[in-house]
């Protein structure tokens, strides 16, 4: 016997949402599937909370900051970031979710999610062409940096526990790795 799964595609999801389908649980579509989203922990909601605030006062009025707000993506893939830093202002996306080219990079904080975040996501994120993507690690304390998408995959890999990084789309503002998830 053959299994045959339903494949969402962005106008049939927007469909359901609209429709109330999905009123009671937070989800995703990624790759065409409906993913549900589990809920935030205490640390995972203050760590993102903190760095989302702390990446306005850093990056000002230069780029905006959505916190777990979707993203549209090819493929039939609307992710929800925990933080994505997007091109301003936020009205612009008042008919549309931010597509690849508003978006200068995105963050997910992973507790439980890591496998999702470090696998799926980081394949949907890069061959999206998104440029950077980071994933604050909260059981090791460690923020993993990819970066230089290139034909789908993402060239850089760093590990980082300590020091200062910069993102390449804003070379010039320096953010300390640990206040994003200590």
């Amino acid at each position: 016997m053959t299994l045959t799964l339903y494949k969402w595609t962005h106008e049939h999801y927007h469909d359901a949402i609209d429709a109330g389908l999905f009123d009671e649980q937070p989800v995703e579509l990624l790759q065409g599937d409906i993913v549900i989203m589990p809920p935030e922990r205490e640390a995972h909601a203050c760590y993102s909370s903190d760095a989302a605030e702390y990446l306005r006062r850093l990056l000002g009025n230069r780029a905006s900051v959505r916190e777990t707000k979707p993203v549209t993506l090819p493929y039939n893939s609307e992710p929800v970031p925990d933080i994505a830093i997007v091109k301003p202002p936020l009205r612009g996306y008042l008919a549309h979710h931010p597509y690849p080219t508003d978006i200068f990079w995105l963050i997910e904080y992973s507790n439980t999610t890591l496998v999702k975040d470090l696998g799926k996501k980081k394949q949907i994120y890069a061959a999206a062409g998104i440029q950077e993507y980071w994933v604050s690690d909260l059981k090791n304390s460690q923020l993993k940096v990819f970066r230089d998408q290139l034909q789908g995959n993402y060239q850089t890999e760093l590990t980082l526990l300590e020091g200062i990084i910069s993102p390449l789309s804003f070379p010039d503002v320096a953010i300390d790795v640990c206040r994003l998830f200590s």
